[in-house]
């Protein structure tokens, strides 16, 4: 399947009309669900609509991901509140927007974050593709303010090659990753980079560790491992595409050191 790249960045901004309702104050955005979640020890999760990446590995269900304008808005303090409740009847001290790219919507996360920075003591994982903060170093600015907040950026393979055949987006999406840490890094954001593993070389990786190391040596010492969970959506998608990962998971038998 042979398509022309698209233009990441100019996706993530045309989506961001479909996604959202309103101004001011309180800008709504659309998510699909909230729940309770596994990942990092136990973090309460909301999972919004809307990525300007098409990852053909992406584990997200169809309806949400093909037909993000079906689903509800919800305001920001609204969202802080579910978030809120949920680690509390858990006992979980850490929250998360995941499902989609929460920095489409910008006006929207930063009054979330705002809202979640009154219901402290919650620490909040921005998890991201980056494009959005390597494109515009001002969102990375407004981010610092966040004492709570840690970002991790998810690279999508270790080159611009695997970007492309990953996504298939431009490859120059693959350099705004990058430009992403390095703003984050420079305006004192605390940062990580996570890095899908499962389709790129030992090689490859290695140049990744070092281009790394360049922005900040932090940053290849902290890096995260993402390997493909074959759900059976996903193991649709990637065989339609051909690709081949060298490390994949079921879903009954993900390592725990991926969780």
């Amino acid at each position: 399947m042979n398509l022309p790249p698209y233009d990441p960045v100019e996706r993530h901004l045309l989506l961001e009309r479909l996604i959202t309702r309103g101004a001011g104050d309180e800008v709504e955005r659309k998510y699909w669900r909230f729940r309770a979640d596994r990942w990092y020890g136990g973090i309460a999760t909301g999972d919004c609509v809307g990525c300007g990446l098409a990852c053909r590995f992406c584990w997200v269900n169809d309806k949400a991901l093909h037909n993000p304008g079906a689903f509800g808005s919800f305001k920001p303090c609204d969202v802080a509140s579910r978030l809120r409740s949920i680690a509390s009847s858990r006992g979980y001290r850490q929250a998360r927007v995941s499902g989609g790219e929460p920095t489409i919507a910008r006006a929207h996360l930063l009054q979330l974050l705002d809202h979640l920075e009154s219901l402290q003591p919650l620490s909040f994982i921005l998890e991201t593709n980056g494009i959005l903060i390597g494109h515009d170093r001002r969102y990375a600015r407004e981010l610092s303010r966040f004492r709570f907040l840690s970002v991790r950026v998810s690279l999508k393979g270790c080159n611009a090659s695997d970007f492309e055949r990953l996504t298939g987006a431009s490859p120059n999406g693959f350099s705004l990753q990058l430009q992403a840490l390095k703003n984050l890094v420079e305006e004192g954001v605390n940062c990580h980079a996570a890095v899908m593993r499962s389709f790129s070389s030992s090689e490859s990786f290695e140049e990744l560790l070092g281009r790394l190391s360049e922005i900040d040596p932090s940053l290849a010492g902290n890096i995260e491992m993402e390997e493909v969970i074959m759900y059976p959506r996903v193991a649709a998608r990637i065989e339609r595409f051909g690709l081949r990962p060298v490390i994949s998971h079921r879903p009954d038998e993900i390592p725990t050191r991926l969780i």
